[in-house]
């Protein structure tokens, strides 16, 4: 393999943020014209990868690791320019026009702290904010919620537009009443067996408890990861006892297995 000696850009002023985001921009731009991985990738065949470094920065987040966290934001930073320097290669777009155009869009959506606009608390300025979008071309409040979230957080930020514009239910006990419901339904139709209904109706109850979530302040996509959570240690939790009665789980009873469990939670596995 050819040596590589091209000099490393390196900023003027190492304590000036702006060297050295210019000297990062010019990294990329060198490793797209040298690196033979770095040049033949597009946009399109690294967005997954984008996608995958936001959820390693919320697992440091949630790890209180700030090392982590400050190290993830890189990567995250590194697509960012990774698809500028992309864009400014076919003369689409650079750096300068992502930062214009992000500057201008929190000054406009900003009223109340850039011009005289006065708000009354933090749901006034959400709903303003969904009212200065529609003013950009928008043609539905629910533009903007990407197709490919998650499910369980789509619905969430689904909720949350239509919340914004006035559509919601004024009282808690409304949204928890919406969730027996649908619970009925979906037992309705599991005794009827009509498979077709069951999956829409489990889709329904699924979108009502996500809605109960965001009336109690919790957001249903944690929620269901920290469970997740739970259940991944609790399940390991009895492999590893298992193998310690020279066990296999294939051989071991649901109520043997489920005592493990038990014994898991009092210890307070989480």
């Amino acid at each position: 393999m050819q040596s590589n000696h091209i000099e490393i850009p390196k900023p003027k002023n190492p304590e000036d943020v702006l060297d050295l985001m210019e000297s990062f921009i010019e990294i990329v731009r060198i490793l797209r014209r040298e690196c033979p991985w770095d040049k033949k990738q597009t946009h399109q065949s690294i967005s997954h990868l984008l996608i995958e470094e936001s959820y390693e920065m919320t697992d440091a987040i949630e790890k209180g690791d700030d090392n982590s966290f400050s190290g993830e934001l890189g990567d995250l930073l590194l697509h960012i320019v990774m698809h500028s320097v992309m864009a400014e290669e076919r003369n689409a777009f650079d750096f300068r026009d992502v930062i214009r155009k992000i500057s201008d869009k929190m000054v406009k959506r900003h009223p109340h702290v850039f011009a005289n606009t006065e708000v009354d608390g933090e749901e006034e300025v959400l709903s303003n904010w969904e009212k200065i979008k529609m003013t950009e071309g928008r043609k539905s409040t629910l533009e903007g919620v990407p197709n490919n979230l998650p499910a369980l957080l789509r619905a969430e930020r689904i909720q949350h537009k239509a919340a914004r514009v006035g559509f919601d239910w004024d009282d808690r006990k409304d949204v928890w009443n919406k969730v027996e419901e649908e619970l009925g339904e979906l037992k309705h139709e599991i005794e009827a067996r009509n498979i077709d209904k069951i999956k829409e109706e489990i889709g329904d109850l699924f979108f009502a408890i996500v809605n109960a979530a965001r009336f109690e302040n919790v957001v249903a996509e944690d929620a269901l990861q920290l469970t997740n959570k739970k259940f991944t240690n609790r399940f390991q939790y009895i492999e590893k006892r298992a193998a310690e009665m020279n066990r296999n789980l294939d051989d071991m009873t649901l109520e043997e297995m489920d005592e493990i469990w038990n014994e898991a939670k009092s210890l307070g596995i989480k």
